[in-house]
């Protein structure tokens, strides 16, 4: 049984307007913004809503993403775009671990080099 799985929140009930969270490790930071968040546990966050992920680097976007402020991970399963200046990827979700070293991209997923 999948224990990530993702699950809507009715609108009335939201815990957090336009929430802002990083994920920080020793190279860089990944500013985390949504239009709304809901609390699953003490540390897990689910981020509804033109979810971004944004670091000097990269730029992330999704519409529902749980996101663990413990752990600094990050898992999506709805249709996600992933920019950078010369690559572009689409996914069906993704995973953010290790401090944001790692995106795991997985589903019907395609990649653009320029």
């Amino acid at each position: 049984m999948n224990q990530n799985k993702i699950t809507i929140i009715s609108k009335s009930n939201i815990d957090i307007s336009e929430p802002k969270f990083a994920i920080n490790n020793e190279t860089k930071k990944i500013y985390i913004t949504a239009k709304e968040g809901n609390f699953l546990s003490k540390d897990k966050i689910l981020l509804t809503d033109n979810v971004k992920f944004e670091s000097n680097d990269f730029i992330i976007e999704t519409e529902i993403v749980i996101f663990d402020r413990g752990k600094e991970t990050a898992h999506s399963e709805t249709r996600s775009l992933f920019k950078t200046e010369n690559t572009t990827i689409t996914s069906d979700g993704f995973n953010i671990n290790d401090k944001g070293n790692k995106i795991i991209f997985y589903g019907n997923s395609h990649i653009k080099l320029k």
